[in-house]
C-alpha cells in the first residue's frame, strides 16, 4: 500500500460522462442516471484499502442523511483485479451488501472513468453541482485510520451544506490521502 494523496481536478472542471455496471444491480449506470439537479458525489472506493474501510460508514450515513436533500451518491473502483481479486465485481457486491451501501457502486475495469476524473486514491471525492460543474473533491475529512479522530464527513459535509444553501463553497479545499489506484 502506497500512501497517495488526490490529484485535485481543477474547480469547474464538467463532470466527465461515464457509463459502467453497477456490480450491485447488474445494470449499466451512467452519469445521466445518477446525476442530480441538486448534487452529485462521486466517489472512487475499494473494497480492501484501509483508509475506505475506515469512512466506510461516514460514507454510508452521508448517502442517508442528505439523500432527502437532493443530493446523490455513486461509488466506483477503477482497481486492476487481476492483481487484486478482492476488488473484483462479485466481491464489490458482497461488499456494498456488507456495509450498507444505498447507492450504486461501479466497476470500471477499463479505469477510463479514473483516468478521466484524475482519480488517484481511494477514497478520492468529488462534488458536481446541479450543473455538473465540480465545486469540491478532496477529503473526507481529517480523520485516518490510527488517528484518534473518528470520521464525521466535515468538510464533504461542509461542501454539501453550502451547495444545498446556495452558499459558495470554500475553495481553500484539503486532497484526500489513501491507497493508490491499482494501475494496470
Amino acid at each position: 500500500m502506497s500512501l497517495t494523496e488526490s490529484n485535485m481536478l481543477e474547480l469547474g472542471t464538467e463532470a466527465p460522462f461515464f457509463r459502467l455496471p453497477d456490480t450491485v444491480t447488474g445494470d449499466e449506470v451512467s452519469l445521466d442516471d445518477v446525476a442530480s439537479d441538486v448534487g452529485t458525489v462521486i466517489m472512487f472506493l475499494c473494497n480492501h484499502c484501509p483508509y475506505v474501510i475506515h469512512v466506510n460508514p461516514e460514507i454510508v450515513r452521508l448517502a442517508a442523511d442528505y439523500k432527502d436533500k437532493g443530493i446523490t451518491f455513486v461509488g466506483i473502483s477503477s482497481n486492476d483485479v487481476e492483481k487484486y481479486p478482492q476488488d473484483g465485481p462479485e466481491k464489490m457486491k458482497e461488499h456494498a451488501a456488507s456495509v450498507g451501501y444505498t447507492f450504486p457502486y461501479l466497476y470500471d475495469e477499463s479505469q477510463n472513468v479514473a483516468k478521466d476524473y484524475d482519480a488517484a486514491c481511494t477514497p478520492d471525492f468529488y462534488l458536481f453541482d446541479g450543473d455538473r460543474e465540480l465545486i469540491y473533491r478532496g477529503q473526507l475529512d481529517g480523520s485516518r485510520p490510527g488517528s484518534a479522530i473518528a470520521p464525521t464527513g466535515a468538510d464533504l459535509r461542509a461542501a454539501l451544506d453550502a451547495l444545498i444553501s446556495r452558499r459558495p463553497v470554500a475553495t481553500h479545499q484539503r486532497p484526500s490521502a489513501g491507497c493508490n489506484i491499482k494501475w494496470k
